[in-house]
């Protein structure tokens, strides 16, 4: 028992060591100011000051952050089109991505995020702890939250807003490790994203 609650404790001070040095090489948002993410037409206007990391997990996604990416991240996806995956393939042939489809309803977006989460970063089990309509970009949408082991066996929780608007999935997703991290920056989160707008 004891070994294990080290071990954790461990992981954790190791990976806020490095996430630090990553986060304090990026860029920052500037309170109170409306930026646009993800090179789409998604605006938010942060109450604090966050970290932009520099390298995009792909064209129409974004990643911020308050402590580094492996601390909590948000990861902004702006008008994914049918037929696209969330992020950059890295290898379309071995590894191909579950992609975004037109018959893709709100219900579904738990899946696809699942999907690519499992191809991209190795995960063990992932399960949706809950479920709700939402508003989000000022149109219906879902939240959903959910719980996973990353590939360090750290266990991580996520919340994720999403919206189909003409035809495009937005979505924001929030994820930290269960341990101290989500709990502590989870309103974070949802002051952030209830200022999204178009």
């Amino acid at each position: 028992m004891t070994k294990g609650i080290i071990t954790r404790a461990s992981t954790i001070a190791i990976v806020a060591a490095l996430s630090v040095s990553v986060a304090c090489a990026n860029g920052y948002r500037k309170k109170d100011m409306t930026v646009q993410v993800a090179k789409s037409g998604m605006k938010v206007t942060p109450a604090r000051d966050w970290n932009s990391l520099s390298l995009r997990p792909g064209k129409k996604a974004e990643i911020w952050t308050l402590d580094g990416e492996q601390l909590n991240d948000i990861t902004f996806y702006g008008g994914i089109a049918p037929g696209e995956p969330l992020i950059r393939e890295q290898n379309k042939k071995q590894k191909p991505l579950p992609k975004f489809m037109r018959e893709t309803l709100l219900v579904g977006l738990p899946e696809l995020l699942e999907g690519t989460y499992r191809t991209e970063k190795g995960i063990g089990p992932f399960s949706v702890t809950g479920s709700n309509p939402d508003r989000f970009l000022g149109s219906d949408g879902i939240r959903f939250t959910y719980e996973y082991v990353d590939a360090d066996n750290l266990p991580r929780k996520g919340e994720a807003r999403a919206a189909l608007i003409k035809g495009m999935l937005y979505m924001a997703t929030f994820d930290a490790p269960r341990l101290h991290y989500f709990d502590a920056t989870l309103d974070d989160f949802h002051t952030l994203t209830d200022s999204a707008r178009f």
